[in-house]
């Protein structure tokens, strides 16, 4: 049976990187406001309430508005924003990093879709501390570098705008990012991670590292690198989005600046020679797996359909 979708904020990037996933997709049919429509409170909650999968692509604040809006208990919701991604009544959406969520986002009404730089933190360090060979207790820290594109409208205009030469940004210097609660809750962490994300001229594309001094932590319990390695490539066997790269250390990993656009998660884990230092990183594409990709993966588990339907693998 054909299930109807509505966007709240379809003309936003995510919303429109959802669509382009969906399209042609027969499973689904849409409802859509016009322009006129589109800020008519009542028309925006007749949407809300007749359709069976609500997307919301929205500002934290915007989105609280349209959940309060959506009264039938048959609505369902995946929610883009970061309102509701540490609230323990919405499922968190995703669906491979700890035994048991999948099966949590099939079953759930309400679904918080993952921030990006989370995703590429929570795939390295929250299978590693469940498995006890990374500590909680330890004080991680996030390095973290993304495409312009996940700032949304704003920072898009002053990447491309005209005049403008920003090569690289660094921010969240006052280290308060709204990603560090979902990254610590998680992962359950006894520390909030120390964060510091940058963003550079592509448009799309992430890398996200964890580095560990590994002879410092032996006595937190911490494993080897090839233990964390194997833990990895096990808790993800089988997953058709996430890969764990067991060859030899790359040389380089790149970000392209034109780079296509991607739903998977990749995670390699990097080891000094001796073994004492080990970086674990992560790349995804922000609008990816990060975002829409994450979003439409949620969609087709809810609806009991194929889980990479319509994503770019």
């Amino acid at each position: 049976m054909t299930k109807t979708i509505f966007i709240d904020g379809a003309a936003g990037t995510t919303g429109l990187e959802i669509a382009d996933r969906l399209a042609g997709r027969a499973e689904f049919s849409w409802i859509t406001l016009d322009d006129a429509k589109r800020k008519d409170i009542a028309a925006k909650r007749e949407a809300l309430n007749e359709a069976d999968f609500v997307i919301l692509c929205l500002p934290d604040d915007a989105a609280k508005e349209a959940v309060a809006m959506t009264t039938s208990a048959s609505t369902r919701i995946i929610d883009a924003s970061t309102a509701y991604r540490i609230n323990p009544d919405w499922a968190y959406g995703f669906a491979e990093y700890r035994i048991g969520q999948r099966e949590r986002i099939a079953s759930a009404r309400l679904v918080s879709n993952p921030g990006c730089y989370p995703t590429g933190f929570l795939g390295l360090i929250a299978p590693l501390v469940a498995a006890g060979m990374l500590p909680a207790d330890w004080p991680y820290t996030v390095n973290a570098v993304s495409g312009y594109s996940g700032g949304g409208k704003t920072l898009i205009q002053r990447f491309e705008g005209e005049g403008l030469d920003i090569g690289y940004r660094s921010y969240g210097l006052d280290l308060a990012h709204k990603h560090v609660p979902e990254m610590q809750v998680h992962a359950g962490l006894t520390y909030a991670p120390i964060f510091a994300p940058a963003v550079v001229h592509a448009f799309r594309g992430m890398i996200v590292e964890v580095p560990l001094p590994m002879s410092a932590m032996t006595g937190a319990g911490a494993g080897s690198a090839d233990a964390l390695r194997a833990a990895l490539a096990a808790h993800y066997a089988g997953s058709p989005v996430v890969t764990v790269h067991t060859e030899a250390a790359p040389s380089e990993l790149l970000m392209h600046v034109d780079q296509a656009p991607s739903d998977r998660l990749d995670l390699y884990v990097l080891a000094s020679p001796d073994g004492s230092q080990v970086r674990l990183l992560a790349m995804l594409d922000n609008l990816g797996k990060g975002a829409s990709g994450a979003a439409v993966q949620n969609l087709n588990i809810m609806a009991g359909l194929d889980e990479t339907a319509g994503l770019r693998l």
